[in-house]
């Protein structure tokens, strides 16, 4: 009985992690931007929705008060941003309530999409 309790127990402690090991390759999950938000839109650009609070066409500016960007670890504010393109202005009337885009360039971030 003592020798069949040993061998038990020895079968086992061998087989106990390959058995785990198995399991372990059976399972998968996507964690695909779950670690870093980052990686939920394209590399480097980074969305919010916000509420224009003003429109200065003259130099290509938007001030916008925009809700928490996870992807840049930012709370909800309001400050001015540089429009890429200045058709995108055509999109930002004072008041109104957009999804925007924003990718760095230089030491500041710039809308590069409005929808």
């Amino acid at each position: 009985m003592m020798k069949t309790t040993a061998t038990l127990c020895l079968v086992l402690a061998l087989t106990g992690p390959s058995i785990a090991f198995a399991h372990a390759d059976g399972m998968q999950m996507d964690m695909k931007g779950m670690a870093n938000p980052k990686e939920k839109n394209q590399p480097g650009i980074h969305q919010t929705t916000a509420v224009v609070k003003a429109v200065d066409a003259g130099k290509g500016k938007v001030t916008l008060a925009h809700g928490a960007i996870a992807s840049l670890n930012w709370p909800p504010m309001t400050m001015a941003f540089s429009v890429k393109d200045k058709r995108l202005l055509d999109k930002l009337v004072v008041g109104s309530t957009v999804n925007v885009e924003l990718v760095k360039e230089g030491s500041g971030f710039t809308v590069k999409a409005v929808k």
